[in-house]
């Protein structure tokens, strides 16, 4: 692996110094810990006391050719990411050449097929995510509207001594979409405009269970069409997985299946947005035997809004669960033009978001438990069951009072499984919190700015009795000085908390500078543990006590 990384790396300076006309881009990343023991959030004092993640990302383009790599250093990890990331070293690398016709790459990919239900190979740095793909990627397109995607190769794992750790499994796959309206010469001015798209996908890892025959090449299968007629625009995906027995479904030798679906309607100051997701048995790893967040080659969407306020984020965030969920969201958003009685002088926006999940109905009829087919119920797509998985219904209001004050005003109702999802140990069932946000803005002039942020979280009891932490409040504070200069101050409290020795805040200080593509940021105080969720992955961060450096850059 040493041989092999000095390679690359001689190779890819190879390339730099004989090639004079070339581009150059990329970007760098660190944060740096220090971090004190507090025994009042039961934070922990890691034995090193200071932290460090680094990142430094290198493009290389020259004509038709390409070469990327990305420099990765863990001394050790920041908390809440995987034990599994350690050391200094080269964490992807790549070479390739495109032209209007072919793209190929050798080395580190990222790719996705459609909306990711058979495939995606993606990397999120705020989650400490990384399924990279390491092998081959080709992309052809042999004809206007037709493309065509190849991939083949290994996955990454984790990431230690500086080195990548790849998955058990191979990971091989075939997509490719048509634009009708663009290959099709009849359907160039055709008003509905029409794209298909198919995938397949395969994973082998060896049977080496002394108990079990399990299938060595597992398949995943589907479609897609994505349909847009004026105002209106439309899509759908079903794939179906073959057996695939797995620490995920306890070995069970179930199909899964998948289906996902859009519809949306917008013109000038409305937009509409329906949409629909059924999942079972969908949990397709390289490696059977692993959990978490490891090694999965395919995405699950999650269908609920993207909460951007700390109470609302934080407290009691949704997790896709792979296994099997049936999930809706409806998302409306209005616009009252300027100069109506709503409106007033500037407009108004409301908007409305309503998502739910529900667990999906398995039938055992006509299943034989002593079958040696391995497969225990049946489950069809969009069969919802009564038991609620998470609910939030949510509603702003956007406004703006004058030049200098502007305000947004937000309510959500979030009821969630905890049985399910397992958010916190300290509560059964359902959990259902209301949370009022107000956000309000004021400009004191072409420089000065002050946001404010008010929220406030009420648990509802159950018999009478609080349950989980109680309410929550926070204030945020953050004042910009323009072009480059901001400081905040957030505090979160947990006033209602039923154990009175846990009614603590979280008070933390924030300063930053950003000048052009830099930004440099200090931050101190407490973290209170909890899970951090993008698009429905999560991890857990512990609680913490101390000071953050961060540094970005961008070239």
């Amino acid at each position: 692996m040493k041989r092999f990384l000095l390679v690359s790396i001689g190779t890819f300076m190879s390339f730099l110094s004989l090639a004079q006309q070339g581009s150059l881009t990329g970007n760098i990343e660190s944060t740096f810990q220090y971090l004190n023991a507090d025994s009042i959030i039961d934070a922990k004092q890691p034995a090193q006391k200071g932290l460090l993640n680094s990142y430094m990302n290198v493009f290389y383009t020259q004509g038709n050719f390409k070469a990327g790599m990305r420099m990765e250093s863990y001394l050790p990890r920041i908390q809440g990411y995987p034990n599994r990331f350690d050391g200094t070293g080269i964490g992807m690398r790549y070479v390739g050449y495109s032209n209007g016709f072919v793209d190929v790459t050798l080395g580190s990919f990222y790719e996705q097929f459609g909306s990711g239900l058979s495939f995606r190979a993606y990397e999120d740095r705020a989650l400490g995510y990384d399924n990279m793909m390491d092998g081959a990627r080709i992309i052809v397109r042999p004809t206007t509207g037709l493309v065509i995607k190849g991939v083949y190769g290994t996955q990454r794992l984790s990431f230690q001594g500086g080195s990548i750790i790849h998955g058990a499994g191979i990971v091989r796959g075939v997509d490719g979409e048509f634009h009708l309206n663009e290959g099709i010469k009849k359907m160039n001015e055709f008003p509905l405009d029409v794209v298909l798209g198919a995938s397949f996908v395969s994973k082998y890892q060896e049977d080496n269970n002394p108990d079990l025959i399990l299938p060595q090449n597992v398949g995943t299968y589907g479609g897609r069409v994505k349909l847009r007629y004026k105002n209106f625009y439309g899509d759908m995906e079903y794939v179906q997985k073959e057996q695939d027995p797995s620490n995920d479904n306890n070995y069970i030798y179930n199909y899964g299946h998948a289906s996902v679906f859009n519809l949306s309607y917008t013109q000038k100051g409305l937009g509409i947005l329906v949409s629909g997701k059924s999942v079972d048995n969908m949990s397709y790893r390289s490696d059977r035997t692993k959990d978490l967040q490891d090694v999965f080659i395919n995405y699950l969407p999650s269908l609920n809004k993207t909460h951007t306020y700390n109470l609302v984020a934080t407290l009691y965030p949704y997790a896709t669960q792979p296994m099997g969920e049936v999930a809706y969201q409806t998302d409306v958003l209005y616009t009252f033009k300027k100069g109506t009685k709503l409106g007033g002088k500037y407009g108004t926006t409301i908007g409305g978001n309503f998502s739910t999940t529900y667990r999906p109905i398995r039938s055992t009829v006509g299943i034989n438990p002593l079958d040696s087919t391995g497969v225990t119920y049946t489950c069809r797509p969009f069969h919802a069951s009564d038991s609620m998985y998470w609910q939030d219904i949510n509603f702003n209001i956007t406004k703006k009072i004058n030049k200098k004050f502007s305000t947004i005003l937000s309510f959500y109702s979030i009821k969630i499984n905890n049985d399910v999802v397992k958010i916190s140990n300290d509560a059964h069932g359902i959990i259902h919190a209301n949370i009022g946000v107000g956000e309000f803005s004021y400009k004191f002039n072409s420089k000065h700015s002050l946001r404010t942020e008010i929220q406030g979280l009420f648990v509802q009891k159950e018999n009478g009795l609080i349950k989980d932490k109680g309410n929550w409040a926070t204030l945020l504070l953050e004042y910009s000085i323009s072009p480059g200069w901001f400081f905040s101050f957030m505090n979160q409290y947990n006033y209602g908390n039923p154990d009175l020795n846990k009614r603590v805040n979280y008070p933390i200080l924030t300063c930053g500078y950003v000048r052009d593509a830099t930004r440099f940021t200090v931050s101190y105080g407490r973290q209170r543990a909890g899970l951090f969720c993008v698009g429905g992955v999560c991890r857990f961060v512990p609680a913490s006590n101390g000071l953050t450096l961060s540094f970005t850059q961008s070239f």
